[in-house]
């Protein structure tokens, strides 16, 4: 079997409602630097765009689900 990933997406999301989930790319260990720091608790990122988006420790939506805050900077994504 061989261990072939696939290029990571520009936008990608790890919520499977979401129109940017990608289970291929998943599948896989992912890391994102946000302004050179690695950030571990990551949601969504666009590269082209420069944001990345965290999950709020505390506040929920209506649906239940943790908000999300946006971060903005210069985001780099690559498997670990």
């Amino acid at each position: 079997m061989s261990d072939t990933k696939p290029a990571l997406p520009d936008h990608l999301s790890i919520n499977p409602r979401s129109p940017h989930y990608a289970e291929e790319c998943l599948q896989h260990d992912i890391g994102i630097r946000l302004n050179g720091k690695e950030i571990t608790n990551v949601e969504e990122y666009c590269i082209s765009e420069g944001w990345v988006k965290v999950a709020s420790p505390r506040a929920l939506d209506r649906r239940g689900q943790p908000m999300l805050v946006k971060r903005k900077g210069t985001v780099e994504a690559f498997y670990e």
